[in-house]
């Protein structure tokens, strides 16, 4: 097995291409704060005769200002040679690259391990701190008005856009009516109070827009993802951020985390403001928590499920708890250096590998221990 520590920065030491500014903007700011250490543990799978072997996997961000990384360290169970460095996506996010020629078939394990600061994020929401966007600020942040594979802009995305906004142009006020929008349009899947066996409500599979504006439930890609259409419609810069919860009832025990996703909406002279639409509606007044939604509810969240909960529905609107992580930016993700040879990753907060060109399974787990705080959104919102 290598041992391998590989060096991180512990601020934001590059950008994101199409925007200039990453960091912390002049509205954006700092609430409490909570320590973790974390173990991401992947499990390879590599068919035989394999001659070239790639796999990309998930780091902390350098990108993300909430958040400081430390001691990262990974553990290669790979006995075949391989070489191991960080890459960068053409957006600029990091991931770890393995590479391996004629390696032995069958699993091997990856083993990343980190320490992690991770800070409440606080916006400015004064709709008089901001205005609208200006020509030159369109063209700076043009990525982040088009339409992706999932978030298409088509004629449903413009008119629950129109319909939501009124006309307002103001990104404050126009954001929150989009939020306000898909909080009464989507449901949160694991809200269905049936078995699991008899579940009608699910996911897209894929964080599809139009799919999720069809049957008006989904995940948090597919809450996400249709937030992102809506908002992009109306003319404001939208981004995904892939992350992770550190959940509160999981604190220590060797259960996956899975993965989460939030959104940031640009606001001139504020900065990328944060929103989660997703957790948000599952503290609704209209989800009423039975015996089989309850556990579902209870690990979707940061921190646990307790009710119905407006003020944790008004929190999501522009801050984030301080019980997270964050992988990477954007989705349609296109790796260089090289570029995989599929087609770009819709997200990648776990692992993607290749043999020989084509896609190979990949499992994970991620587990935590928090050593410090006592998690935000509970402190600030209630």
């Amino acid at each position: 097995m290598r041992h391998l520590a590989l060096p991180l920065f512990v601020a934001a030491a590059t950008t994101l291409a199409g925007c200039a500014a990453t960091g912390a903007g002049p509205g954006i700011s700092f609430g409490e704060q909570a320590s973790f250490s974390a173990n991401h543990d992947f499990t390879v799978s590599v068919p035989e005769n394999t001659e070239q072997l790639r796999v990309w996997f998930a780091m902390p961000s350098d990108l993300e200002p909430a958040q400081k990384t430390r001691k990262w360290r990974v553990d290669v169970g790979l006995e075949s040679a391989h070489t191991t460095r960080i890459v960068r996506d053409e957006t600029g996010n990091r991931f770890l690259l393995l590479e391996a020629e004629n390696p032995t078939g069958g699993e091997f394990s990856v083993k990343t391990s980190f320490s992690i600061v991770r800070q409440e994020v606080k916006a400015n929401l004064d709709p008089a701190a901001t205005r609208s966007h200006d020509a030159a600020e369109r063209v700076e942040l043009a990525q982040y008005l088009k339409g992706t594979s999932q978030s298409v802009i088509d004629t449903n995305a413009r008119t629950m856009a129109r319909e939501a906004t009124q006309g307002e142009s103001n990104p404050i006020l126009a954001s929150r009516k989009i939020y306000d929008a898909v909080l009464d349009y989507m449901d949160y899947h694991v809200k269905d109070p049936k078995p699991d066996a008899q579940k009608t409500m699910n996911s897209t599979g894929t964080g599809s827009s139009t799919k999720a504006y069809e049957t008006r439930c989904g995940n948090c890609t597919d809450f996400h993802s249709l937030y992102a259409a809506v908002s992009r419609a109306a003319g404001i810069p939208t981004r995904v951020v892939y992350g992770s919860f550190f959940k509160g009832p999981l604190d220590g025990l060797d259960t996956d985390q899975s993965y989460h996703c939030w959104i940031e909406f640009h606001a001139p002279q504020i900065g990328w403001v944060p929103l989660d639409v997703a957790v948000a509606d599952i503290f609704t007044a209209d989800f009423k928590a039975n015996e089989h939604s309850r556990p579902r509810a209870e690990l979707t969240t940061a921190d646990g499920y307790m009710g119905p909960d407006a003020n944790l529905v008004e929190y999501y609107f522009g801050n984030l708890d301080d019980r997270r992580v964050t992988w990477h930016y954007n989705r349609d993700l296109v790796m260089k250096d090289p570029r995989q040879a599929g087609p770009p990753l819709l997200w990648n907060p776990k692992a993607y590998g290749e043999a020989d060109g084509k896609s190979i399974s990949v499992g994970r787990k991620l587990t935590f221990r928090q050593s410090s705080g006592a998690g935000a959104a509970t402190a600030s919102a209630r």
